[in-house]
């Protein structure tokens, strides 16, 4: 898999039932880890149900393993509190994108395989992986926050690989660059 660079978009869509490490609410955010690559979302203030739509994105040029997410509520005058974290094996994305080079797809959408809950992950419910456009995806992710008394994320995963020629060639470029340069 040495071979392979392309473009993985993590959506953080929302939070729900998340725990309370405040007063009465808290201030949540989303730390993403993916190799050594680490994005975090925005602080949605006083909310335990929290709508993020954000997409982070991450380079890479050899796939990763696992997608790693910690949810934190963030505090001015202390560190900020835990408040759960998640994994989700990106195996099945990637096994994928070897089936639908296979299966020659390049138009339409295809759901490729399904992904059940189990010890590899913290689905809580069965997933698909689908191919549309250019994108290997999987949508409507919910993963339940684990080390916490409550909460969940969702969440949609895309994979873009190079070879499919929908990241650019500057992208490509910064794609088998970025694995070592960012933190």
């Amino acid at each position: 898999m040495g071979e392979t660079c392309g473009l993985l978009k993590v959506i953080i869509s929302e939070g729900k039932r998340l725990a309370i490490r405040d007063f009465r609410s808290s201030d949540p955010y989303v730390l993403v880890r993916v190799g050594n690559q680490t994005a975090k979302t925005k602080v949605i203030n006083s909310c335990l149900n929290p709508v993020w739509n954000e997409e982070l994105n991450f380079f890479v040029k050899e796939p990763p393993s696992e997608l790693k997410l910690e949810v934190f509520d963030r505090d001015r005058f202390k560190s900020d509190d835990k408040m759960g974290h998640a994994c989700l094996s990106l195996q099945p994305i990637f096994s994928s994108t070897k089936l639908k080079r296979a299966l020659q797809l390049s138009t339409g959408e295809t759901k490729l395989r399904k992904v059940a809950p189990n010890a590899d992950n913290c689905l809580l419910d069965d997933s698909f992986v689908t191919y549309a456009n250019g994108e290997i995806r999987m949508q409507d992710v919910r993963l339940r926050l684990c080390d916490v008394e409550t909460g969940e994320l969702l969440l949609t995963v895309k994979w873009i690989d190079q070879s499919t020629g929908t990241v650019s060639a500057d992208a490509a470029n910064k794609i088998c660059k970025a694995d070592a340069a960012v933190p």
